[in-house]
């Protein structure tokens, strides 16, 4: 039986964009997770996604928060959960619809936006470091124009 080498990447898949996109969604989620474990009291990369959609935008419904954020509407309502017993946000009864929830990010929600900055900030570096400053500027073009279409 041949010798395999762990890590190595057949030549027909190597200077392919997709392989390399997808490796490169691998790492960046490791990173992430890792950092978000260190230093996000239980929070994930989701839930750092509707705090900053809330700062950002303002009060939202919960459905609107999902289409905006690109999160399932389940998954919006047990990270909302997960957020409001922290109090970062509060739900509060829309009184023109009963059934529907308007979410507001509170105070220390804010703050705590500002420290999973930090810990994004980090994680971007670390991603990034292999690259100069300037091809960390046109990988990001790079990408958002594949992100955008």
């Amino acid at each position: 039986m041949p010798h395999h080498d762990a890590g190595r990447t057949p030549a027909r898949l190597q200077g392919r964009a997709t392989w390399l996109v997808s490796r490169a969604h691998a790492r960046a989620s490791g990173l992430l997770g890792a950092g978000f474990e260190a230093h996000g009291d239980g929070l994930r990369s989701y839930h750092y996604r509707l705090l900053a959609a809330l700062e950002e935008w303002g009060p939202a419904s919960q459905a609107d928060l999902g289409r905006m954020t690109g999160i399932d509407r389940s998954d919006v309502t047990a990270a909302l959960t997960k957020l409001e017993s922290r109090d970062l946000v509060e739900r509060a009864a829309d009184p023109a619809h009963k059934r529907r929830n308007i979410v507001t990010i509170t105070p220390a929600g804010v703050e705590r936006l500002l420290e999973l900055d930090k810990v994004i900030d980090g994680i971007q570096d670390e991603f990034l470091a292999p690259l100069t400053a300037a091809q960390r500027r046109r990988f990001i073009t790079l990408l958002s124009r594949l992100v955008d279409g």
